[in-house]
């Protein structure tokens, strides 16, 4: 995607909704890779949550990840 990705209103929107709460966390990096969530449980039970940035600041739901983690089945 590289730099075209700025140029998307989602971005921007994402961009002015965490400055206007006072987003402060770490602004160094790269800056162009997109990351993802991932729960996984043991064996053979596999990926339970997937996922994966669309374009910058499109955060996975935390109901959803809580969620997924109580589906992790214990190791026999």
């Amino acid at each position: 995607m590289g730099g075209i990705g700025f140029i998307r209103l989602g971005v921007w929107q994402n961009f002015f909704r965490a400055w206007r709460s006072g987003y402060q966390g770490n602004m160094n990096g790269e800056g162009f890779i997109l990351g993802g969530v991932f729960v996984i449980g043991p064996g053979n039970q596999g990926i339970l949550l997937e996922h994966r940035e669309k374009e910058f600041g499109d955060k996975v739901d935390i109901a959803d990840v809580l969620e997924a983690v109580k589906k992790i089945a214990p190791e026999k």
